[in-house]
């Protein structure tokens, strides 16, 4: 019984089909059935029920994929263990946030492929919400506020932001001072996200309303830049705007309270040395990053140091 025979199962059943699992693997369908065939064959009993939609566990699929599972994650720690001074080996499927994932934590991940040539790296680049345990993630790139859930999250550095406007839509129609003055300004937003502030030790918590939303930070910068109205961006995606006049940090003594990027991945005792080793890279990375420091218009007080929102790209 070979051991990729047992992963490439494990990964169809959860993926429910051979064309998503060989997605996720980065194989030919050809090659995930003949896997699938050879498992059964050596077990003598069918596993899968093959449908017009996909691949349904029988009950002794049911039963044996929670066990195949278990072996495949032995499997991997006894390689770690022999291995950890080694290059890392296998594949690495990681969800990135399609806002500045291609432009800033894209060179990282190529820097750690240099660094291990024998590992495969599979990024996946998208805004939308990515369940990482249904479509098979190893991990994934999140930034801004997390939410409660059962994922596990190592933060590897800090996210800045401001809320801005252009000059023209100050001029026009003012900016607000304080943060109950949103509620009169046109908010340009990700979804129906909340915004908070620091008003000294209390957190304050804004509902902003606005027509214009989109799953992108590039596009809400757009937005503001054609004064739309407010927006609460990242300073790695607004600092060349706010160098050259296009836009304007505005209500800069309420900043509102962290914010990170985050190495998020499924739930389990022990991660898998190729996550710890990403998580460590991104940290060491981000540290000497000019991009993710704090950028202009804070003064010791802290105040204008606005760590971003879910709108910079909360994916995965």
């Amino acid at each position: 019984m070979e051991i990729e025979d047992l992963q490439t199962f494990v990964a169809v059943a959860d993926a429910g089909g051979v064309s998503p699992a060989a997605r996720r693997l980065g194989l030919s369908k050809s090659i995930v059935s003949r896997r699938l065939l050879r498992l059964e064959s050596g077990l003598g009993v069918q596993l899968l029920a093959r449908t017009t939609r996909g691949a349904a566990l029988t009950e002794a699929g049911a039963t044996f994929r929670d066990h195949a599972a278990r072996v495949s994650a032995e499997i991997e720690l006894a390689r770690e263990a022999i291995l950890q001074n080694g290059d890392l080996r296998g594949r690495l499927r990681i969800a990135m946030p399609l806002t500045f994932g291609p432009t800033h934590f894209a060179p990282m991940l190529a820097e750690l492929a240099r660094r291990h040539p024998q590992l495969h790296i599979h990024t996946v680049y998208s805004d939308r919400f990515v369940d990482l345990i249904a479509e098979g993630f190893d991990c994934a790139i999140r930034v801004g506020y997390l939410q409660d859930s059962s994922l596990v999250a190592r933060r590897v550095g800090p996210i800045y932001g401001k809320l801005v406007a252009s000059p023209d839509y100050i001029k026009t129609h003012g900016s607000p001072e304080k943060p109950e003055e949103i509620a009169a300004h046109p908010a340009l937003m990700q979804g129906m996200e909340t915004w908070q502030f620091m008003d000294g030790d209390k957190i304050v918590t804004i509902q902003p309303q606005g027509r214009f939303k989109a799953d992108s930070a590039t596009a809400l910068v757009a937005a503001a830049a054609a004064g739309l109205g407010i927006a609460w961006l990242p300073d790695c995606m607004i600092h060349e705007h706010v160098a050259a006049g296009a836009l304007v940090p505005i209500m800069m003594r309420y900043p509102p309270p962290p914010a990170g990027a985050y190495v998020v991945r499924p739930p389990g005792q022990h991660p898998e040395r190729k996550i710890r080793v990403l998580t460590e890279l991104l940290i060491e990375m981000l540290e000497h990053d000019p991009r993710f420091a704090e950028i202009g218009q804070s003064n010791p007080n802290g105040e204008g140091v606005v760590p971003v929102s879910s709108a910079c790209g909360d994916t995965a």
